[in-house]
């Protein structure tokens, strides 16, 4: 019984495992898929804006980044292979021992039928029978006799069995040949297309330091407007701050209030039932009770405790459920690939900060919503828009807008449409995220 139980959990692990693998290699294609969608849309953009004779930062991030998912790609391509060389390997011994097994099988196969048609006489089967001491051991006899033909049968039909199997493990083997030699030849054929675009790079860096003086120009303008931008957008949001705060305090004020009132009539019914008490024991000539201290009223508070934007159940349950969905969140476009990246950059001999990443998507895309929450602002900002909404404490920002079809005071949902990039050209979505007036990271928030 143990025995069985043992090979019932062995061809179980093994079941696991081929699944696991099967599921791996789904993924691994499924990954690579995503990547050449991506590098696609770039490549798309690049040919667009390859037309124009001025070389510009956005292309060369383009083709930085393009040249980064392909080498992603190549990994996952390599990958493949690993796996499929321990599948090609696994397969191998399989075949190898299945023909082992089938040679032993076909031997004690071969074996038995030599015996059987040795014993095949009727006669000779009956004289086998009555040569026996005694009944029962005449009785065994016809028994073994009978298992005996059942037994070559079975063994027959077990043979039949083991040459499928063998034939389907070579038929899965072929497959797995030919798939190695496919992903050899896509993976030359990406290295090659690799080699080409970093030679592409090099002329575009080249050519940038040329023309150095002019480039550091048109760098200190571009970084002049989103600066503006973005103290434009902080101003939004010290706004919506000071909103908060003056909300709670009022909040405050008014709960302070309500508290002296009800302090004051207990004190008024409280010197009312003393007067009453005092007249009552100067007439019945007892010690009269004295008024106790009255406690001072607490003034109207001049500050809010703890943070104004999560100071109703509302908005700290919004907060809440936005920090719980850090690293899941949407992207705020259906395709798209991050271009430039958070944080600093420097080009050339400059430097320069981004407070949110630069997303590189398809023409005329819809720009949506991250998370649920209330639009603050809609702004022109140097010939585009930005939308601001608010989730609790934490706020994104949506720019470089075409057009825009949410308004201030809106509630929007996740996913839901809030604009739309230009039509032209190789549009780039800046996304960012805030929580108060700190920028965060929106890779670390938006799903991989």
């Amino acid at each position: 019984m143990k025995r069985y139980k043992y090979l019932l959990l062995f061809f179980l692990a093994i079941f696991t495992l081929q699944a696991t693998a099967q599921q791996s290699s789904a993924e691994l294609k499924k990954k690579k898929q995503a990547l050449q969608r991506e590098i696609d849309l770039l490549q798309k953009g690049l040919n667009q804006t390859s037309k124009s004779k001025k070389l510009t930062q956005s292309q060369i991030n383009a083709l930085t980044a393009k040249i980064t998912l392909m080498e992603d790609k190549i990994a996952v391509i390599n990958t493949e292979m690993k796996r499929l060389d321990s599948q090609i390997t696994e397969n191998k011994n399989t075949v190898l021992s299945l023909k082992e097994q089938l040679a032993q099988l076909k031997k004690q196969y071969a074996a038995m039928v030599r015996f059987a048609q040795k014993n095949r006489n009727g006669y000779e089967k009956m004289m086998f029978v009555f040569a026996s001491k005694d009944f029962y051991q005449a009785y065994k006899r016809v028994k073994y006799l009978q298992e005996f033909s059942q037994y070559r049968k079975k063994q027959a039909n077990f043979i039949m069995g083991k040459e499928q199997n063998l034939n389907e493990k070579i038929v899965v083997l072929d497959k797995n040949l030919k798939e190695k030699s496919s992903l050899l030849a896509e993976q030359e054929n990406e290295q090659h297309k690799l080699a080409k675009d970093k030679t592409q790079q090099a002329e575009a860096l080249n050519k940038i330091s040329k023309q150095e003086k002019q480039y550091k120009q048109d760098l200190a303008s571009r970084m002049k407007q989103r600066a503006a931008i973005d103290r434009s957008i902080k101003d939004a949001i010290r706004r919506e701050i000071e909103i908060a705060r003056r909300k709670a305090l009022e909040k405050a004020r008014l709960e302070a209030a309500r508290a002296r009132a009800a302090a004051l009539a207990k004190a008024k019914a409280e010197a009312a039932a003393l007067a009453r008490a005092q007249a009552k024991a100067r007439a019945e000539n007892k010690p009269v009770p004295k008024a106790p201290k009255v406690k001072e009223p607490e003034a109207e508070p001049e500050k809010v405790a703890g943070n104004p934007l999560t100071a109703t159940p509302e908005s700290a349950k919004l907060s809440s459920a936005f920090q719980n969905n850090r690293g899941s969140l949407p992207w705020p476009v259906a395709s798209g690939s991050i271009t430039e990246g958070f944080g600093r950059h420097k080009q050339g001999q400059a430097t320069y900060d981004n407070s949110g990443i630069t997303i590189t998507t398809a023409p005329g895309a819809a720009v949506r919503a991250v998370f649920s929450g209330k639009v603050t602002t809609v702004r022109p900002a140097m010939g585009s828009y930005f939308v601001l909404i608010k989730h609790g404490e934490y706020f994104t920002v949506y720019q470089n807008l075409h057009s825009v079809s949410v308004s201030p005071g809106e509630t929007v949902s996740t996913k839901q449409t809030i604009g739309t990039m230009s039509s032209s050209g190789s549009p780039e979505l800046q996304f960012q995220i805030f929580r108060g007036i700190s920028a965060q990271n929106p890779a670390g928030w938006i799903s991989r």
